[in-house]
């Protein structure tokens, strides 16, 4: 209807005499009474033309060429808002096509031909993930299905970090812990890894290969099996989350095929580069930021930018349109050292969109937890599954903007009540499928196509059936703005519409025409519910 309205204005606008801007605003009024959509376009536009936002407003009231069966109303309120009153059929229409789409419905084709890469996780493989990578795997995957409900081709990748130096310590530590298992007392230094799982890495290879690994060092098979093993569980916990990935990029290859040193030489080529006390330096100064930041330590070894740097380039390589990085706070402040790189090689950085994930706390009783006993001193994601389940980790994870810290209230989430979010919305779900269940040992039908939709005339059944019809643009907009928190948000507000609705109507009842229209009614909400929950990553059982 958005788009219908959109070309009525512009229409209206061009037969005054004004150009229309390139953007109709519409949103839904704050206060019931004022239609189902207002544009403020006649106070926009009453700036520029300078002219009286009430009096434009009426003039583009009276060019406005609306069909009464879709619009109902139209008026001009307060200093020149236009509001708009939809038609009671059309909504019935727009729930008919709604049950027609079932599973399809809130898909759109408004990303159609744009190609998107969505990189989140990229945790290093040098132990178990922990809840904070738990948040960002949860979001980057919602964000991934929200593109691709709105029609966007959509690639998800790991960039599988295997260099530098972590890695280097954590083949040490698992060589010092199996020099241990042989009986050696090698030291162990407190800066390497300390977890249980370094301990079983080192046992697998003694069980494997006895004493024979005694002068291995410590980037051969030490490192090597360190790396399998790690990455392999936690390619096994995002398999629980549902998360998935498209394409895993190996850090290493950017040294193998020469990336690492096309960039410095490019860099160096627009004279961005020089060398101090044995290092080389970015002039990231010259490109507005505070101060020059070294690429290359005086070891020889790259720092994060460097690699950073080319692998993005070869991201703008592969033709993406745009590129979603999601990272944790602790890139807030590092980041803008790539942007600029990419700016300095020619590259549109506005091309790559940075989100950045806020820190979690587990809190169970009013005090932080701390659950881990054999990972070491975090609390890992495997952990939390355990203790909740992986729907209520993708609600809870999901319920939040990203933006803000996030205390996860064990508690709430292990509840069997109303109180707990994830189980109010599947709970919704599955007494609307006990609902369907019933009428059909009835006999009761529930088609849309047979129910006589006229029927629904209620405040709670109207009420209903327009907070349904706005799912697809609630994901459209969630798509946009990358904030799929406002689509949890949207689904307990539908769920707490129906809960009124089913508080003061009887949905099965000795009317059959009324029941067969609140059945479709209800269907309706069903498959928002599932469809919602679907792109939240979350299931929607049918008995609880």
């Amino acid at each position: 209807m958005r788009s219908d309205l959109q070309t009525a204005v512009e229409a209206a606008l061009r037969s005054l005499g004004i150009e229309p801007p390139a953007v109709i605003p519409f949103e839904r009024p704050r206060q019931e009474g004022h239609g189902d959509l207002t544009t403020t376009v006649a106070m926009v536009l009453a700036k520029t033309l300078r002219r009286n936002p009430r009096e434009l407003a009426t003039q583009l009231v009276a060019k406005l060429a609306l069909e009464p069966s879709r619009v109902a109303k139209v008026e001009v309120a307060g200093a020149g808002f236009i509001n708009f009153t939809l038609a009671e059929g059309y909504f019935r229409d727009q729930l008919r096509d709604l049950i027609r789409s079932g599973d399809r419905y809130g898909r759109s084709v408004a990303g159609t031909g744009k190609r998107i890469q969505v990189e989140f996780v990229s945790a290093n493989p040098t132990g178990p993930l922990t809840v904070g990578h738990g948040r960002g795997a949860v979001f980057g995957d919602t964000i991934a299905r929200l593109l691709e409900w709105t029609g966007h081709g959509v690639e998800r990748e790991y960039y599988f970090n295997n260099a530098g130096r972590q890695m280097r310590i954590l083949g040490d530590s698992v060589r010092l812990r199996y020099l241990e298992l042989l009986g050696e007392q090698a030291g162990f230094p407190e800066d390497y890894y300390q977890g249980e799982y370094i301990k079983d890495i080192a046992r697998h290879l003694r069980d494997e290969a006895g004493e024979s690994l005694r002068a291995e060092p410590a980037e051969g098979r030490f490192k090597a099996q360190a790396e399998a093993e790690i990455f392999a569980d936690i390619r096994k916990t995002l398999d629980r989350l549902g998360v998935r990935f498209d394409h895993y990029f190996n850090e290493h290859s950017l040294y193998t095929d020469g990336k690492i040193d096309q960039v410095v030489a490019a860099l160096r080529a627009r004279d961005l580069v020089y060398e101090q006390e044995g290092a080389l330096w970015f002039k990231t100064s010259a490109l507005g930021l505070e101060k020059d930041k070294v690429i290359v330590k005086s070891t020889g070894e790259p720092t994060y930018r460097l690699p950073d740097i080319a692998y993005h380039r070869d991201k703008f390589a592969r033709g993406f349109d745009q590129m979603i990085d999601i990272f944790g706070a602790d890139h807030i402040a590092t980041y803008p050292d790539v942007l600029a790189g990419l700016t300095a090689l020619g590259l549109d950085s506005s091309r790559v969109k940075v989100l950045i994930h806020q820190f979690v706390t587990i809190v169970q009783g009013g005090e932080v937890v701390k659950m881990s006993t054999r990972k070491a001193n975090f609390i890992t994601l495997d952990e939390l599954i355990d203790e909740v389940g992986a729907d209520a980790v993708r609600y809870f994870f999901n319920m939040r903007t990203i933006t803000s810290h996030m205390n996860f209230d064990l508690d709430l989430a292990k509840k069997q009540s109303d109180e707990n979010p994830v189980y109010y919305l599947q709970y919704a779900h599955a007494r609307i499928s006990s609902i369907l269940r019933y009428a059909e040992e009835l006999g009761v039908k529930d088609l849309a196509a047979e129910a006589d939709l006229a029927l629904l005339t209620a405040a709670e059944e109207m009420a209903l059936v327009k907070a349904v019809l706005s799912f697809p643009e609630v994901l459209e907009s969630c798509a946009m703005t990358h904030e799929p928190h406002r689509l949890a948000e949207y689904l307990q507000d539908l769920a707490g519409t129906f809960h009124s609705f089913y508080g003061v109507h009887r949905v099965v009842g000795d009317d059959a025409r009324v029941s067969a229209a609140r059945l479709a009614l209800v269907k309706s909400v069903q498959i928002v519910i599932r469809n919602g929950l679907s792109v939240l990553g979350v299931s929607a059982p049918e008995r609880m």
